[in-house]
């Protein structure tokens, strides 16, 4: 998974977050909504992981399927 420098995060739009409103999770790519989906189930509280299942859900129905730790 290429690393996303800070000056690259913050170019990012919101949209490539899965929780946007924070510009939290970045989910630009399926290597990226993987590792979201992986840290969220560790790290993020029930509201984030819901959040972020739905948006990789969006994105990525595959990763979703495959990957998602709630389901």
């Amino acid at each position: 998974m290429p690393k996303i420098s800070y000056k690259e995060k913050k170019e990012m739009p919101d949209s490539d977050f899965a929780v946007p409103e924070e510009r939290k999770y970045p989910i630009p790519d399926e290597a990226h909504a993987r590792d979201a989906l992986s840290r969220v189930s560790r790290f993020g509280t029930p509201e984030e992981r819901k959040e972020v299942c739905e948006a990789v859900a969006a994105r990525y129905p595959d990763i979703h399927e495959k990957h998602c730790p709630m389901h």
